[in-house]
Parts: C-alpha cells; sequence; structure tokens
C-alpha cells in the first residue's frame, strides 16, 4: 500500500496536488483528522479494492492543534506498518501567501477578530513543524503558477516509483533568494559571466551563444565535472538514509545564464544513473519572459 501525506500552509497548493493525484488513480480525502490515519491504513490493507492500493490524504491546520503536535509520536507508529508513506510538504513565501488570500478573499483557517491574516500565516509554519520537518519532498510554490505545480507533482511525485530516488536540479539567481526547498546548494558565481558580452547578455542557458561560450571555459567544465564527482559519490548516502527527493540547487547571480547552463548539463548526465530526473530553472518562467528580462 502506498500512502502520500499532502500538507503545507494554506493557500500553498495542496488542493491543486490532491487532485493532480486524483487523476492518476490515488483514493484521495482532503481535510483528513490524523486520528483517522490508523483506521483507513487498517480498511485499507484488509481491503481487496485495488482502488485503496494508493491513497493521498490532506493533513493541514484545519486539523485540532493537539493532533498537530503530536504527529511526531504518531508517524513513528506509522512507519512501523507495513505502508509505503511520503509525505509532501508545500510552502510559499509570507508575503506570496497573503497576496494569494488577499486575491481570493477566503479566510484563513487560523485568522479571527484577534487575529490578523499575517499572524494567522506565521502563526501556521510553528503549527505545521512537526509536519513539514518529516517531510520526504519540500516544495516551493511561491513562483509556480496552477499548471507548473500540477506538471511538478506529476512528474516528481505520481512518477516516483518506490525505492527510486527522485533528482530535481534547479537553478536560481542568488540576488532573488536561495530557494527554501533546496536540499543542497552550489554557487557558480565564480565562473565567466556571459552578462558582461552586451552580444551574449539577451540570451539564456538554454541557447546556443550561452551555450557555446560556456561550454570552451575550461572553469566550467572542471566545476561540471567536480559538482559531478560530489553527486555520485554522496547521493547514494543521502538514498541510503531514506530520503527519496533531492533538490540541487545552482545559484548564479540572476539565474539566466550560467546556473542554467549547469543544470541542464547535470541533467544529461545523470540521467543516465537515475530514471527520475527533473530539471526547473526558477527565473525563466518561460522562455520569451527569461527574453525579456535581460538579466544576469
Amino acid at each position: 500500500m502506498k500512502l502520500i501525506i499532502i500538507s503545507g500552509r494554506s493557500g500553498s497548493g495542496k488542493s491543486t496536488a490532491l487532485n493532480v493525484l486524483e487523476d492518476v488513480g490515488y483514493y484521495c480525502i482532503d481535510n483528513l483528522p490524523i486520528g483517522l490515519l490508523f483506521p483507513l491504513i487498517a480498511e485499507a490493507l484488509q481491503s481487496n479494492t485495488q482502488r485503496l492500493g494508493k491513497i493521498a490524504v490532506s493533513i493541514d491546520a484545519r486539523n485540532l492543534s493537539n493532533e498537530l503536535r503530536n504527529f511526531g509520536t504518531i508517524y513513528d507508529e506509522l512507519i512501523q506498518k507495513p505502508v509505503d508513506i511520503e509525505i509532501i510538504y508545500l510552502d510559499a513565501l509570507n508575503q506570496t501567501l497573503f497576496k494569494r488570500f488577499h486575491a481570493t478573499r477566503r479566510k484563513h483557517p487560523l485568522s479571527s477578530a484577534t487575529i490578523s491574516l499575517k499572524e494567522a500565516i506565521e502563526a501556521e509554519r510553528k503549527l505545521l513543524e512537526p509536519i513539514s520537518s518529516r517531510a520526504d519532498l519540500s516544495i516551493d510554490t511561491s513562483d509556480l503558477g496552477m499548471y507548473q505545480l500540477r506538471d511538478m507533482i506529476k512528474e516528481r511525485v505520481a512518477g516516483h516509483k518506490n525505492q527510486e530516488l527522485a533528482l530535481l536540479f534547479q537553478s536560481f539567481g542568488f540576488k532573488h533568494g536561495v530557494p527554501i526547498d533546496a536540499d543542497i546548494v552550489f554557487d557558480v558565481r565564480c565562473l565567466p559571466n556571459p552578462y558582461w558580452d552586451h552580444s551574449l547578455r539577451k540570451y539564456t542557458g538554454l541557447e546556443q551563444p550561452i551555450i557555446d561560450f560556456l561550454g570552451k571555459q575550461p572553469d566550467t567544465t572542471e566545476m561540471i565535472d567536480d559538482i559531478s564527482s560530489f553527486l555520485t559519490k554522496w547521493l547514494p548516502r543521502f538514498h541510503a538514509s531514506n530520503r527519496s527527493y533531492m533538490t540541487i540547487a545552482i545559484g548564479c547571480t540572476g539565474g539566466q545564464h550560467r546556473s542554467v547552463y549547469l543544470s541542464e548539463m547535470l541533467r544529461k548526465k545523470f540521467e543516465s544513473i537515475y530514471s527520475n530526473v527533473q530539471v526547473r530553472h526558477k527565473e525563466l518562467p518561460d522562455q520569451a519572459t527569461a527574453d525579456q528580462k535581460g538579466a544576469h
């Protein structure tokens, strides 16, 4: 039996994630009280219904606070069951969640006459810490649209096989901040920067002029080889310690050139080792937008 627990702060995209899993064959339950996890698992294990072989549940701040505080103890009991359990935790920046609630005009589950929306959003982080600290995969949805999140859940979670390590190489720009869902971060700002060549500035690391420029730099080749050697040695050890997902963040100044190129090169190298390897370019929501930015 496979059980996926979807959690995260309100407005982070849990409903979208649950809908994706339902579309690919999971039996999904929204806002399941934590105390019902054990009866649900018992029913699924005793049932011959194939539909209960894959279950996804959403557990969040709508649960009773005392049950959330006791989640650690409950989880320790859960993993003793003959069930493959994964926790997927979605989150976003406070400012992003605040804007989403204002846009939808929905009430936050923790807000009240005496607790403002901003206070509720921050309180929710602390309330869900027993779940977020045990997450197999954390996803920052701050810069993800609904369709991007759907694709990520489908590729990383629904496409994930038991006992397999799923990798995501994510390029980003340090001037925009380090991704909050990164497991390992590599800084490649020491490499030659195409931004300072005005004929190259408008391109991204996905385009041939940048590929040609960086591909000719000895330092770039050496950096790729060193990162590859590090990951080849240590990823199996992370996997051996029950890590199912790893997000490898590659950062340059603006997330347009060097980090994009290296993420693509690393993806190609590790696709021959792992079957679930994805790449995401945080500062390139789409190619047209990236070309217009002209940042480095």
